[in-house]
């Protein structure tokens, strides 16, 4: 364990960041998957549905740092690409 104020106060920081990055990559891995599930059903309407919670949330993740920008363009990228095959 650290002994310096700084030094502890940075642990305890770490910690606190990492724990709501964690709860963000979660959600959007939540998301995520609930697109994914409608696209393997062939189901557009669903699929339509949870399109935009899933941008919201990875848009969400990119602007807290969560994610860098690029990445979170093409998991938007994937997805709608995914919804979009759909007949």
């Amino acid at each position: 364990m650290a002994n310096i104020k700084s030094a502890k106060k940075r642990i305890l920081v770490a910690e606190a960041r990492t724990a709501r990055n964690k709860s963000i990559r979660s959600a959007v891995k939540t998301a995520i998957k609930k697109v994914d599930a409608a696209v393997a059903a062939n189901d557009k309407a669903a699929a339509q549905e949870a399109l935009p919670k899933a941008v919201s949330a990875i848009s969400k993740a990119a602007s807290k740092g969560v994610y860098h920008k690029n990445t979170a363009a093409r998991k938007v990228s994937r997805l709608n690409k995914a919804v979009n095959t759909l007949a």
